[in-house]
């Protein structure tokens, strides 16, 4: 039996990357699970792989909210869980971003995540669970990121207030904070045919090798368990937390 039998979960920003890894261990773990992007192409070819459902969804955007929790009704009759992943990266000083950018990643990331909480918690069964990817970055500084860290500090705060909103329907609300994982948002030669991604990934694992104290850049697979933790009844007494998975980067510096 898997940890998830009978459950029926949506996962945005799932064609790739993490929330792909998320929807490939879901599934394997007995889940029925919505694959939701806006990669349309990636995310058709994943759900038919893993033998799901995909639908096209723009988190910035309620009416495809509204259509994504829709179609999954229509398919599953229900929903059980879900895990906000969809989120962007710019890569600019406080003072030199401009406004547009800044509400670009707002949109995304804040308001993206604000309204899955909305849309779905209504139509969710009782006792189900939401995990909203926030970052290491929401629970620290970081510079050169500034609108992204504030997306991500704002998403914890909604999860603690989720969670204190819907305890009394048992469903759970809780927070990934992943520091650095091989995806395409750290790596972005994984987007380019014609880039050695695998190189890139060692190159990484160097830069991180001084920096994190395990020695390396995470996996997608690792956050993803993290992610199937928070989802199934092995928290079930977790609720309005954020969970730090860095490699002990927010540990501290060590200076020998």
């Amino acid at each position: 039996m898997g940890k998830l039998d009978g459950r029926v979960i949506l996962v945005t920003g799932a064609a790739r990357g993490q929330g792909e890894q998320e929807a490939r261990l879901f599934r394997a773990e007995g889940a029925e699970v919505v694959v939701a992007d806006v990669l349309d192409d990636q995310g058709e070819d994943l759900a038919k792989e893993i033998g799901a459902r995909y639908v096209h969804l723009d988190v910035g955007r309620e009416s495809d909210w509204q259509a994504a929790v829709s179609a999954a009704m229509d398919t599953y009759g229900r929903i059980d869980g879900l895990v906000n992943n969809a989120g962007i990266l710019r890569f600019n000083s406080l003072v030199d971003t401009p406004l547009d950018e800044f509400m670009q990643v707002v949109q995304v990331n804040q308001v993206g995540c604000f309204l899955g909480v909305r849309t779905v918690a209504p139509r969710m069964a009782d006792g189900g669970t939401i995990v909203n990817t926030a970052s290491y970055t929401a629970v620290t500084g970081m510079a050169a990121v500034g609108a992204y860290a504030a997306t991500k500090h704002a998403i914890l705060g909604l999860t603690r207030v989720a969670a204190l909103e819907l305890a009394q329907r048992h469903i759970r609300v809780n927070a990934m904070c992943p520091g650095a994982i091989d995806t395409a948002m750290s790596n972005p030669a994984q987007l380019d045919p014609a880039a050695d991604a695998e190189a890139m990934s060692q190159a990484l694992d160097g830069l991180y090798r001084k920096l994190v104290p395990l020695g390396r850049i995470g996996k997608p697979e690792e956050v993803a368990k993290l992610a199937l933790f928070l989802t199934s009844d092995d928290s079930s007494y977790i609720t309005g937390q954020p969970f730090v998975i860095d490699g002990g980067w927010l540990a501290g510096v060590a200076v020998v």
